[in-house]
């Protein structure tokens, strides 16, 4: 029989290590970003974008639309005032509901991007299902305002390699954001601001929703603190980096300057 003795230093490295492995192994959230983490370097999951790798102090605000729109005009007259063109991201159920809402966005010189028609849970679709989710706010957008949307965030945030690469066959670039302002849980805007200035950086993109409660208030105090700070406020594609593009495991977007420099970093092409 073989009498294993263990000193004091090293029973205590067992003992942290199996406390540590239990916490891991209990957090099926922390498994969850570890598991995405390690396909993404290992070139299996498309990652979309969340925001962008530039030399320029420039970053976008975007507001997504799916329900009601009391507060938009408020909002348009906030960025009008500070002399900021933004990004909107319609769903085709609020643009069927509120026209003519739309064309005052449009009007206004703000983008418009493709939030899809009934804001389904993509993941759980066909690749015909999310063409027709597409198309069909893609042929709204395009028939009350003239523009041509180019880019999509799907609904939650969620995605898949289908959602991506269908999105990318109806001609669009998936953007997610970086920055969550949690508006939609009628967050004070100092609680609001609280959370996106820290968070903030060059290249970022910050979610809002055009509905939010303390929206507008929260957006009247930020942009003047985001222009001290240097910052330049852009629509999305203004901020979007062009040419032969990857994203790393972050989702931030850089030129790709080799072909062995994607790989180098984790990141798939997604331009």
């Amino acid at each position: 029989m073989r009498i294993f003795y263990f000193s004091r230093w090293r029973a205590l490295g067992i003992g942290l290590l199996t406390a540590f492995l239990f916490w891991y192994f209990s957090h099926p959230v922390v498994l969850y970003h570890t598991a995405q983490q390690v396909s993404v370097l290992l070139g299996k999951r498309i990652i979309p974008i969340y925001s962008v790798g530039t030399d320029e102090k420039k970053l976008a605000l975007s507001f997504d639309a799916t329900w009601g729109a009391d507060q938009t005009s408020e909002l348009l007259r906030i960025l009008r005032e500070n002399q900021v063109r933004t990004t909107f991201f319609l769903c085709g159920l609020w643009l069927e509901k509120y026209p003519e809402m739309v064309k005052k966005i449009a009007a206004e010189g703000h983008e418009l991007g493709n939030h899809s028609y009934s804001h389904p849970h993509m993941n759980n679709l066909s690749e015909r299902e999310i063409v027709h989710e597409l198309n069909r706010t893609h042929h709204l957008i395009k028939e009350l305002t003239g523009q041509n949307p180019t880019l999509f965030r799907p609904p939650f945030g969620e995605y898949n390699n289908k959602v991506i690469e269908t999105a990318r066959a109806c001609g669009y670039t998936t953007v997610i954001w970086d920055v969550d302002s949690l508006d939609w849980k009628d967050l004070s805007a100092q609680a609001m601001l609280d959370r996106i200035l820290p968070r903030v950086k060059t290249g970022s993109i910050i979610l809002f929703h055009n509905a939010g409660k303390n929206t507008p208030e929260a957006v009247a105090r930020l942009l003047p603190i985001l222009k001290r700070q240097g910052y330049s406020i852009v629509p999305i594609s203004a901020l979007l980096l062009k040419g032969e593009t990857y994203t790393d495991h972050t989702g931030r977007q850089f030129l790709k300057k080799s072909a062995d420099r994607s790989q180098e970093n984790g990141g798939r092409e997604i331009n």
